[in-house]
């Protein structure tokens, strides 16, 4: 609750990075409060108001889950939302000839989305929600401390760059300065 709301302010990407890995931390402890409180809450050095916020947070995340059928798989209905946003913000960029250098670095991060997309079985996902995939999956191995080769590096290093320019964009966008004739920017960190 405290690390989402600091990351939904700072860096769109690394939050929904990190409410999918809430998720799967609600399903690991069986979508038990109590459980949760030992393995998760318990860890953090909070006060006696922040344990119980942080307690209702999980909670209500837990009801959500049940509510929205997502107990074994899938995402909260805020976290889709969220990625809609970012496929809509995607989309628009591609269309605006001001975001060539988007474009470009899109186009450039394409052929490992392809590829990818080639290996996620009857379902395929859209290009933004591949490569959130691919960091998420990228960030289990590593909590698993599994062997990553030097294709699967390269690609992620393309993603995470891919991923990054649209999750400034997308802070600009909400403090409306991205299509603004004020920001120079055309998309990408230069």
């Amino acid at each position: 609750m405290i690390i989402a709301s600091k990351k939904r302010k700072e860096n769109i990407a690394e939050y929904l990075l990190y409410m999918w890995q809430v998720e799967d931390i609600i399903r690991a402890n069986h979508l038990d409060i109590d459980t949760i409180e030992r393995n998760v809450i318990d860890k953090f050095q909070l006060d006696e108001a922040q344990r119980r916020e942080m307690r209702e947070w999980y909670e209500s995340l837990i009801d959500m889950m049940r509510r929205e059928g997502v107990e074994k798989s899938g995402h909260l209905q805020m976290n889709r939302n969220t990625l809609g946003q970012l496929v809509a913000l995607h989309q628009t960029l591609l269309k605006d000839p001001r975001f060539a250098d988007y474009t470009a670095l899109f186009y450039k991060t394409l052929p490992y989305i392809v590829e990818l997309r080639s290996k996620s079985g009857d379902v395929k996902p859209g290009e933004i929600e591949t490569c959130f995939n691919a960091l998420y999956g990228m960030l289990m191995m590593r909590l698993q401390a599994k062997e990553i080769t030097p294709q699967t590096r390269d690609a992620i290093a393309g993603i995470s760059q891919f991923i990054a320019t649209l999750a400034r964009n997308f802070h600009l966008d909400e403090a409306n300065r991205l299509f603004t004739d004020d920001d120079n920017e055309t998309g990408t960190d230069k």
